[in-house]
């Protein structure tokens, strides 16, 4: 759970820290909401973290499974943008890289990170066989700007210098 503390005592990301790292006020580059996986980064620099959420000004790359069928129609439909709650959701690219059963794998590529955009986005399409929303059941994130996730689900490390710079280029 990204967050600093939790009401009901669950564990949070900070959890898999030292305790140093909530004391010097270390706070995540972004969400992953509960259903979710993937990479995160954390920063003490409030302009870096405002810079890599700021709606246009870096690309998040995740993999998810969607049940059900997902067509070109559907993909070209993600592109152009579809109305929510939230807004229009949009994504920049999606490739579909897989499929098994009624259940279709994609990487998804967007700009900006509205409150649960990608589930929100398919689930506002239907399923062209069955007539039923589209459902992501797995979400990953792979990439944040140019950094690639790299790590075993728990763990966690610093930048190396070069890492740094090239995120910072993201948004310079």
């Amino acid at each position: 759970m990204v967050t600093r503390s939790d009401e009901l005592g669950r564990k949070t990301v900070y959890d898999l820290f030292p305790d140093w790292v909530f004391q010097d006020g270390w706070m995540p580059v972004g969400r992953l909401d509960l259903e979710s996986t993937g990479l995160l980064l954390f920063t003490t620099n409030g302009k870096i973290g405002d810079a890599l959420t700021k709606p246009g000004s870096c690309i998040k790359v995740y993999e998810i499974w969607v049940r059900g069928h997902v067509t070109d129609e559907h993909i070209a439909m993600a592109k152009k943008g579809v109305e929510s709650i939230a807004g229009l959701l949009k994504t920049i690219s999606i490739e579909k890289i897989g499929v098994g059963g009624a259940k279709t794998k994609l990487r998804v590529e967007i700009d900006e990170g509205k409150n649960r955009h990608i589930r929100r986005l398919f689930g506002a399409m239907k399923d062209p066989k069955f007539g039923t929303p589209l459902k992501v059941l797995k979400l990953k994130r792979i990439s944040i700007g140019s950094f690639k996730l790299d790590l075993e689900v728990g763990k966690w490390r610093y930048l190396s210098l070069e890492e740094e710079r090239a995120l910072i280029k993201t948004f310079d």
